[in-house]
């Protein structure tokens, strides 16, 4: 059975997990004492056959090879090696049990949409879920040991009520060299087609749900026979079993006891127990052992998934949901809090204390604002109110660009002489582009000469002088706004216009 002990780490407490430490089910110790003791046992002769059983010649020999397979030991990257395998073997195992197929869902579509409180309509539901439940009582055989040993036989899985005689003969006669765990699931959309055309599901609707459903619970035993036809390539496991092992056999021989080569010479200290070496095995040696358990879930260890409970469950919910569940309801009444805007369930004394903590709001609700009054007052936007510009920025507002210039100011389709009026800019004028805008004025009125008027001025006709003069008296590059949105604003959606 499935070793839980969740409720004893609910909550954080001292020697929380200290406490698991003496467990024997499912521990660590159960699972590598047998190899726990192989090396200590090995590792004791060497420590015999070097302290009693060597010459000194043998000795300083032995010496050398110590002390070069103690150098090898970090030539392996056990820790980079076993971290990586057994990452991927937990995640493996995660997806595996999240792709054991679980009626649930399936069942409250089937109550819901296949109708009929007669004896057809009752046959018709309970067929239909334990259809599925054969599906993966059929699949589970093919790939756990527990549910094998349980229905060895197509007789037993008969004799459990999961298959009809007729239906295993139907069975049985389809030749195919491959797992025919999807039999059932073909039967029974043939089944909730006939549902359908007899009336007992009553739309197209409710008959592509109810496939839906299936389609999700087949793919789920699909998912199920492929984790156990492909594996982690065996190579992987191999280099991580030879990594292991060749590293406690340097192990072995590198962490010995030496005396001093020399006469003299100070030694290491004598420790007939090599604690350290010790911890090592049992951390990497733990590792690789917990990656043996669990990349096959679905044997017989002792944190392996309970398939037969699971098996037990799903058909006893699954018939009891779509049989004795079907349309028997409880009256609808009123509620407790019918009359009441906000509901409050009540506490019990040992859980009153959490109704003086306040909701969660947000993390800047509990941010603390400046106390200067000056900061929190209400300020509108004027466009009075100086404008922040870069030295780059003022620069290029500066310059007389062909777009925003005086030039082609008053050039536009439609008279808007109340745009005239513009802000002044923040930064003094330059000579150089006042007089470059000059130039290109004079050339513009002479070109112009005694023509046709052109839409150069506020209305529409030629620059006069004294417009022209008021022109060279403003800024190069401005902003202007529409004094008001009725006037403009429907004009040109913008505001700001050049």
């Amino acid at each position: 059975m499935t070793v839980s002990y969740t409720l004893k780490v609910a909550d954080s407490r001292f020697g929380g997990f200290s406490k698991l430490l003496f467990r024997w089910k499912g521990s660590i110790y159960k699972l590598l004492y047998k190899e726990f003791v192989v090396f200590m046992v090995l590792y004791a002769l060497l420590s015999v056959v070097y302290r009693r059983l060597l010459t000194e010649e043998q000795k300083r020999l032995y010496s050398k090879v110590a002390q070069y397979c103690n150098r090898s030991t970090d030539l392996i990257p056990i820790s980079f090696v076993l971290g990586f395998y057994v990452t991927l073997i937990v995640n493996r195992w995660w997806a595996q049990y999240t792709s054991i197929p679980l009626p649930d869902q399936l069942m409250c579509v089937i109550s819901s949409n296949v109708h009929g409180k007669d004896e057809r309509g009752r046959i018709l539901r309970r067929t239909l879920i334990r259809y599925a439940n054969l599906s993966a009582v059929l699949i589970l055989r093919s790939v756990s040991t527990r549910v094998l040993k349980r229905f060895p036989t197509m007789d037993h899985v008969v004799e459990a009520g999961f298959m009809t005689q007729d239906e295993r003969k139907k069975f049985e006669s389809l030749h195919s060299d491959f797992n025919k765990y999807w039999v059932p699931c073909v039967w029974f959309t043939n089944l909730a087609a006939q549902a359908r055309r007899d009336g007992r599901i009553r739309d197209d609707v409710a008959l592509r749900l109810l496939m839906d459903e299936l389609n999700a619970y087949r793919a789920k035993c699909s998912m199920l026979f492929h984790y156990d036809w492909i594996s982690i390539p065996l190579v992987y496991t191999q280099v991580v079993t030879i990594a292991v092992y060749s590293f406690f056999a340097f192990c072995l021989i590198g962490r010995q006891f030496l005396e001093p080569l020399e006469p003299g010479q100070e030694g290491d200290l004598d420790m007939y127990v090599p604690l350290p070496t010790l911890l090592q095995f049992f951390f990497y040696a733990g590792w690789l052992k917990v990656a043996e358990q669990i990349i096959n879930p679905f044997g017989e260890d002792d944190d392996d998934f309970e398939t037969n409970k699971l098996i037990d469950r799903n058909l006893q919910v699954s018939l009891l949901s779509v049989d004795d569940m079907y349309q028997n309801l409880p009256p609808a009444a009123k509620d407790k809090y019918w009359n009441e805007s906000t509901a409050q369930p009540p506490y019990t004394t040992a859980t009153a204390a959490e109704t003086l903590k306040p909701s969660f709001l947000g993390s800047t609700f509990d941010m603390r604002m400046c106390e200067d009054a000056e900061q929190s007052q209400l300020v509108e936007a004027s466009p009075s109110m100086p404008r922040t510009q870069t030295p780059l920025l003022g620069r290029f507002l500066a310059a007389a660009s062909p777009a925003i210039s005086i030039k082609n100011f008053g050039r536009g389709g439609r008279a808007t002489p109340h745009l005239r009026r513009a802000f002044p800019s923040p930064h003094p004028e330059d000579p150089e582009a006042v007089d470059r805008i000059e130039e290109e004025e004079t050339e513009d009125e002479e070109s112009r000469g005694s023509g046709p008027p052109t839409p150069g001025g506020p209305l529409g006709g030629p620059q006069s002088p004294k417009a022209s003069k008021i022109r060279r008296k403003e800024p190069p590059t401005v902003l202007v706004k529409a004094p008001s949105s009725e006037s403009v604003g429907a004009e040109r959606p913008g505001g700001w216009e050049p």
